[in-house]
């Protein structure tokens, strides 16, 4: 089997591994975990946990990156990875200085960008998006170039990538390179625009590519250096949706003692916002509930994080891909509660009817139910459903 070919988690670690010429107990001792832990991830009994990815891939000598790829043929495909090549080549071109689109107007611009971000904030048609993002990119930054509108024109840069590029790229199952190159132009064009709005913005929008790197030393950084004024509704939620983010970067960092003050000021924010959608963060008591969970999640608390989970009315959050992460973190904590297993497949097909690429291309939500489906039985309805998932995801029966 060829590394390209390996359709979990595990059996590309082993492949790695192997090729390294490392044993199970090796590589455990390097990773800090038990070799039967490390042998049933191989195996596929056990999904890793955001944490567990950082510390295989320095155990391995590899970026977290050729770990969790994507297979190839990638599942869920359609039209996915013929747009994940658009956006790549748009994203290089602007990079070269060379974005090679079209002067458009700002106030044309700013309908498009608006229809995109909405779009895949409520998964409307999510190949679309994808579809959309090449001749968006290229319009907007040869528009930028041009000299016209440029302060507008950077807001909406800054927005695009971290309101939809890097968002979608991630549902996508993107790579993490080109993900880091869509933060970079964000960022550098928050740089040009120089406001602590555009600045925070674009801190946000690349942590969860430094989380997923196990970069969160350089996250904390970037959050310490950050700074968001609470004087009005707007700003309050963006410092809000800093606070949530800073709260998981110090669980990834097993800071214990970090987490609780940002999570705290983001609930007392959200309070006073209630549910709001500035920036289209859809920050609010739902959201900071949301995270709550994950945060629970990344601390390995699986029962605290059901219990958060079973509070929450996600319906109420205004982002259906928002709502489809929530049940992919349930999903993922009821699967570690002893018979809890069918209501872990529940909440995995209820976020695939949301968002299908979140389940067929994410891959720990991939590792989830290849998990669920190497301890089920095979007569029951919901082993049933089960199947029917991993094969849209397209895993080993």
């Amino acid at each position: 089997m060829d590394l390209d070919d390996a359709r979990t988690i595990g059996r590309r670690l082993r492949r790695i591994r192997q090729a390294r010429g490392k044993s199970l107990r090796v590589i455990a001792g390097l990773a800090g975990m038990s070799t039967s832990h490390l042998w049933r991830i191989e195996l596929g009994e056990r999904a890793l946990d955001l944490s567990e990815i950082g510390a295989l891939a320095d155990a391995l000598q590899i970026a977290p990156s050729e770990l969790i790829k994507l297979p190839v043929p990638a599942p869920a495909n359609g039209n996915t990875d013929s747009a994940i090549k658009a956006v790549r080549r748009a994203l290089r071109a602007v990079s070269h200085g060379q974005p090679g689109g079209q002067v458009v107007a700002v106030e044309t611009l700013r309908a498009r960008v608006m229809a995109v971000v909405s779009a895949h904030t409520h998964c409307d048609r999510e190949y679309e998006v994808g579809s959309a993002l090449p001749a968006l990119i290229a319009d907007l930054h040869t528009s930028i170039d041009a000299g016209r509108d440029v302060a507008e024109l950077l807001d909406l840069a800054v927005f695009l990538h971290v309101g939809a590029t890097t968002g979608w790229l991630r549902v996508a199952g993107a790579e993490l390179g080109l993900r880091e190159q869509a933060v970079l132009l964000g960022r550098q064009a928050a740089l040009g625009r120089d406001t602590p709005t555009a600045l925070a913005l674009a801190t946000w929008g690349g942590l969860h590519v430094m989380l997923i790197d196990g970069a969160t030393d350089l996250a904390l950084a970037e959050l310490d250096a950050t700074t968001v004024p609470t004087n009005s509704p707007e700003s309050m939620q963006l410092a809000g949706m800093l606070a949530l983010s800073r709260s998981l970067v110090a669980a990834a960092a097993n800071r214990p003692a970090d987490v609780t003050a940002p999570l705290e000021m983001a609930a007392e924010l959200a309070e006073r916002t209630g549910e709001c959608n500035a920036y289209w963060m859809g920050f609010g008591p739902t959201n900071v509930g949301c995270w709550r969970m994950a945060v629970a999640l990344e601390f390995g608390d699986h029962e605290n994080a059901v219990a958060n989970a079973e509070q929450l009315h996600p319906e109420r959050h205004p982002h259906r891909g928002s709502q489809a992460l929530y049940w992919v973190h349930y999903g993922r904590a009821l699967s570690r509660l002893r018979g809890r297993r069918d209501d872990a497949v529940l909440a995995l097909r209820r976020a695939e009817l949301i968002s299908p690429h979140q389940v067929q291309r994410d891959p720990l939500a991939r590792d989830v139910v290849g998990e669920l489906l190497a301890h089920s039985g095979r007569d029951s309805p919901v082993a049933r459903e089960l199947r029917m998932m991993a094969r849209r995801a397209d895993l080993p029966i």
